[in-house]
């Protein structure tokens, strides 16, 4: 249902009575063209486009408990497509640019905030390797600006220029990038997919795999009984080596914890998101005023929603490091979610060796920002059994012939040579 701007605030000034719900709760069918495991962004995505780019309705998305529980609420909202290898840069900018008529195509306010992303750089080979990032940048149609310690001066002057061990000598910087609201996009996906006939099944949670004769995947049991379908597609993050367990696949990924910060409330300070060139650390300012900051993963492999403290007490260094204003701020509340690392840093999708099954994973530390890209191509995978141009070089089997994209994440990690 859709609301004028009258029945929005007779809504609210009546004490938010009568609200209908924004997508419908659906009970599972017996069976499905397309059943996608997992109620995250990239699963409600993967769903809106398979119904609206490609025409098909008969979809069930299944998620164990709500959708956007696991990592598309535990994150730090960042997007961007600053990027450098050929295999990765095309799709994050395509990404970006569906990112930029998000709200339009949805007809939902996913608050994409446009602010800039700023990577700091403090050593002259750090600048040399920036320039040629930004290069490769502008040649996939990126936008991308080398900036010196003035310019840096301008955007953020609270940083510590002269710090003695990590001084700033200048940044990338990406305009384009900034933040969205996580909530929002889940919501935003949920309700439009909804609107074109997607069964969207909450507290459905995979059991195992239907076969046939031949040992083709035919469709899932739930604890909501089993439902059939032509193919599954799992996009379920950190618990991809989980779920492809029980389809006897093994992935060359590993589940981390990644930890993340906000702080009380403050005026506004932060312009966009900030980087710290020399060590795990970003920050960013949400509207509500808090920073919201993480860095590295825990260094050991768990399916759990809980980090350690030495990973706390080293990004608490990484603030300190380059904005040391930040320890004036009281921490509010920190949370995990479980990433799933893959041996080069760069995500997979692509189809398996076990006929049915489809895969979305590997995602390290850019989940979030390759929400829209991902379904785009996951769907446009599940729909025609055809590789979309932008997502090429996502193959599973690139492990195996040595074709690796070995970036990890940038952006976040250090890059100081």
């Amino acid at each position: 249902m859709r609301y004028s701007l009258f029945s929005l605030a007779a809504k609210a000034l009546g004490g938010h009575r009568g609200w209908t719900p924004t997508w419908r709760d659906a009970a599972p069918s017996d069976g499905y063209d397309i059943v996608i495991v997992g109620g995250g962004g990239h699963g409600l995505a993967t769903a809106y486009y398979l119904a609206k780019v490609h025409g098909i309705r008969r979809v069930a998305l299944i998620e164990k408990s709500w959708i956007g529980g696991g990592n598309a609420g535990r994150n730090t909202t960042i997007i961007r497509s600053n990027y450098g290898l050929p295999g990765n840069e095309p799709f994050y900018e395509w990404s970006m640019k569906l990112w930029e008529g998000l709200e339009q195509e949805l007809n939902y306010n996913a608050m994409v905030s446009q602010r800039g992303v700023l990577n700091l750089y403090h050593s002259d080979s750090q600048r040399d390797a920036f320039a040629r990032r930004g290069n490769a940048m502008r040649l996939h149609g990126a936008d991308a600006e080398l900036l010196d310690q003035k310019a840096v001066r301008k955007i953020a002057p609270f940083l510590a220029f002269d710090n003695a061990r990590f001084p700033i000598q200048g940044g990338l910087y990406q305009g384009r990038g900034g933040t969205a609201r996580h909530d929002a996009v889940v919501w935003g996906y949920a309700r439009a997919a909804s609107d074109l006939g997607v069964d969207i099944i909450q507290n459905c949670e995979l059991t195992g795999f239907l076969r046939d004769g031949a040992g083709a995947i035919v469709g899932v049991d739930t604890t909501r009984g089993p439902i059939r379908a032509g193919k599954v597609g799992m996009a379920v993050a950190g618990n991809s080596s989980r779920v492809a367990a029980l389809a006897g696949l093994r992935l060359p990924i590993e589940s981390h914890v990644l930890q993340a910060f906000v702080s009380e409330g403050l005026k506004p300070v932060v312009p966009g998101v900030i980087t710290f060139g020399a060590g795990h650390f970003y920050v960013s300012q949400s509207d509500k005023g808090g920073l919201v900051f993480g860095g590295d993963i825990d260094g050991y492999n768990s399916y759990a929603r809980r980090g350690n403290m030495p990973v706390v007490e080293d990004v608490c260094e990484g603030g300190m490091a380059i904005m040391p204003m930040i320890g004036r701020a009281r921490l509010l509340r920190s949370w995990g979610g479980i990433v799933d690392m893959s041996m080069d840093g760069s995500p997979i999708i692509d189809t398996t060796s076990v006929p049915g099954l489809y895969v979305n994973a590997g995602w390290c530390y850019g989940g979030f920002k390759a929400t829209p890209a991902s379904g785009w191509c996951f769907a446009h995978l599940l729909a025609t059994d055809r590789t979309h141009g932008t997502a090429a070089a996502y193959r599973l089997d690139r492990f195996r012939t040595g074709h690796l994209i070995d970036e990890k994440g940038v952006g976040a990690q250090p890059n100081l040579h």
